[in-house]
């Protein structure tokens, strides 16, 4: 099972520290993607690894705080949940125009 890791590196500050943090967070066998914020000094790792070792790995750079731990496919559902609770409102203006018709049909009798 995938998962989703988000570890917070506060000594993350400048790109010389990302690249290191992400060079030491690749020889991990397992991981699928990852992804590094500067601003919010947090790293996010996707795959089927062990955070622990994650955490080890990263400890060279600096004091590490794994912030969560969770499923990797979360996300994509509540995406998908969002786009089909936006389709029905697209359908709503459609189902009150053919009222309108038909009341327009009624007055000119």
């Amino acid at each position: 099972m995938e998962q989703k890791v988000v570890i917070k590196i506060p000594a993350m500050a400048d790109a010389k520290t990302k690249q290191k943090a992400m060079e030491a967070a690749t020889d991990i066998l397992g991981i699928d993607s990852i992804a590094a914020d500067l601003k919010e000094q947090i790293m996010t790792i996707i795959g089927q690894m062990d955070s622990i070792a994650i955490a080890k790995r990263l400890k060279k750079i600096g004091k590490v705080e794994i912030v969560s731990v969770g499923p990797a496919k979360e996300e994509k559902k509540e995406e998908k949940k969002e786009e089909k609770k936006e389709e029905p409102k697209k359908e709503e203006p459609k189902k009150e125009e053919p009222k309108k018709e038909e009341q327009k049909a009624e007055e000119k009798k």
